[in-house]
């Protein structure tokens, strides 16, 4: 994906909105909008005809709607990243694009530089979770019923290294690989080479799972 720009299935429903997305974002050398969809109908047609490494997919829109779409989008091409765009940040909402197996989301209006950084991260194979929603999904999971003690389930979880402990507990916080690479003043291959340990260690396949399991387990504080 270094070799040639990230194509991407642009779905909104707004015309103006998704012009001046379209535009901004084709000013990135590494960003193509390959295509576009106006509903959820649409996207998965387009998806199925011909490959993309992103969907960049509006929640709000008429049809079947976005979370409906991401859902039956993943269920074909479970390897092809979406990132929600949403004008809402609600936990319900929160749970919701986590269920369909979003990689992520952005809300509307996020500044154009962290859209391109998110849609590159997913790319890439990573999560994006803006820090209120960071803050909404550990919230949700504090609210929810008790479960097993953390001395009941920490046991039952492979032990981390306590460099993986650290890089687990800043990506907990909403720190990206090169935040984290600050944060503890080593190379960004480095940490990609830990998350994958601890995506291993945890049986999860994103950033998120490991979060989430994370904290119900009791392995770090919420």
């Amino acid at each position: 994906m270094t070799d040639r720009p990230i194509n991407i299935l642009l779905v909104e429903d707004d015309e103006l909105f998704r012009l001046g997305l379209s535009t901004r974002l084709q000013q990135e050398p590494t960003l193509r909008i390959a295509a576009e969809a106006e509903d959820g109908e649409t996207a998965i047609a387009v998806v199925n005809q011909r490959p993309f490494d992103v969907v960049l997919l509006d929640i709000g829109l008429p049809g079947i709607g976005g979370i409906e779409a991401c859902r039956q989008i993943k269920q074909r091409h479970p390897a092809l990243p979406v990132l929600a765009l949403t004008s809402h940040n609600q936990p319900a909402l929160i749970a919701r694009l986590i269920e369909a197996q979003a990689q992520g989301y952005c809300v509307k209006g996020i500044a154009a530089e962290a859209l391109v950084l998110a849609i590159r991260s997913v790319a890439m194979g990573a999560t994006w979770w803006d820090a209120i929603a960071s803050q909404e999904i550990q919230a949700a999971f504090q609210s929810t019923a008790p479960g097993p003690s953390p001395a009941e389930t920490s046991t039952t979880l492979p032990p981390l290294t306590k460099r993986e402990q650290e890089i687990l507990a800043l990506m907990a916080a909403g720190q990206s690989n090169q935040e984290i690479a600050e944060t503890l003043y080593i190379a960004p291959g480095t940490v990609r080479v830990h998350v994958h340990a601890i995506l291993q260690k945890l049986e999860v396949r994103d950033r998120t799972q490991a979060v989430i399991l994370s904290i119900q387990s009791g392995l770090i504080p919420p």
